[in-house]
């Protein structure tokens, strides 16, 4: 089972149903008792793997050992997933990568790269949409995800939340200087992680998942602020923060999303389980 935040606040969870089939399903987190939305799809036993573009609202599915990618639009009316298309291919996925969108060629009208794993080599698989102007299409490329984070580590635990600082497309993305990202040696190489946390550094945190637990770390610091250890009775498949960094969804294998607020340390509201 898998889940990932979309950019109004829903959720898609992508599993298996009571008879064995994948199935996709969307959620809203003010009723989680059930699904708006559930699609059975096939009766592989290849875990469907989703990725999101906020953009565009596409969610595209693949499914490990499938060699095939389905996508799907999400929008506000009913059925609120819509199938698009598949693409095909003769071998096999092992696995997958996702570019992210300011990593795409704007002039050829590229919506979405992917990275194939196979045995031996990695393929890259891009998706166009033919288009006759040579103009630059407003319609496929607003403004966009950039790397700068849109609140530091020490913002980020007084209480402050931040949508992603978006950056324009028009004339192909151009990276910035990097900033310098100081990480300060840490003389205990098991620290200890806290409920509550330390003196924070001004650097990102990130969100890891092992063993039943969520940790958040300084990745500055390598510090565990955080590690919410007893809210899931089973291994967690997926985490996936919202996209104003207050939540973290999680998918676990007792069928179960469950959205927490990581700073209070507490979970929110948990679906029933997946069919």
């Amino acid at each position: 089972m898998r889940a990932i935040f979309l950019s109004d606040g829903s959720i898609f969870t992508t599993g298996f149903s009571r008879m064995s089939e994948r199935q996709l399903a969307l959620w809203r987190t003010d009723n989680m008792d059930e699904p708006i939305s559930v699609q059975e799809m096939d009766s592989s036993n290849g875990i469907l793997l989703p990725f999101y573009d906020p953009d565009t609202n596409i969610v595209y599915l693949c499914g490990k050992g499938d060699s095939s990618i389905r996508y799907f639009e999400i929008t506000d009316e009913s059925p609120y997933v819509h199938y698009l298309n598949t693409f095909s291919s003769k071998e096999p996925q092992r696995g997958m990568g996702y570019m992210p969108k300011r990593g795409l060629d704007v002039n050829k009208c590229e919506i979405a790269r992917f990275y194939k794993l196979h045995e031996r080599k990695c393929e890259p698989i891009i998706m166009t949409v033919p288009r006759k102007s040579d103009l630059f299409q407003d319609d496929l490329y607003p403004d966009t995800a950039g790397p700068d984070p849109a609140v530091e580590a020490e913002e980020w635990w007084a209480g402050k939340n931040g949508n992603p600082i978006l950056v324009s497309l028009k004339n192909g993305y151009v990276a910035t200087k990097n900033r310098e990202l100081k990480v300060s040696p840490n003389p205990n190489p098991n620290p200890a992680p806290q409920k509550t946390p330390g003196p924070p550094s001004p650097q990102p945190a990130s969100v890891v998942s092992c063993d039943n637990q969520v940790v958040i770390w300084n990745v500055g610091t390598g510090e565990a602020l955080v590690r919410l250890d007893d809210m899931h009775p089973d291994v967690i498949f997926s985490v996936c923060w919202s996209r104003s960094g207050s939540l973290i969804c999680t998918a676990c294998k007792d069928k179960k999303v469950r959205v927490i607020d990581p700073r209070k340390g507490k979970v929110v509201v948990v679906s029933l389980a997946q069919r």
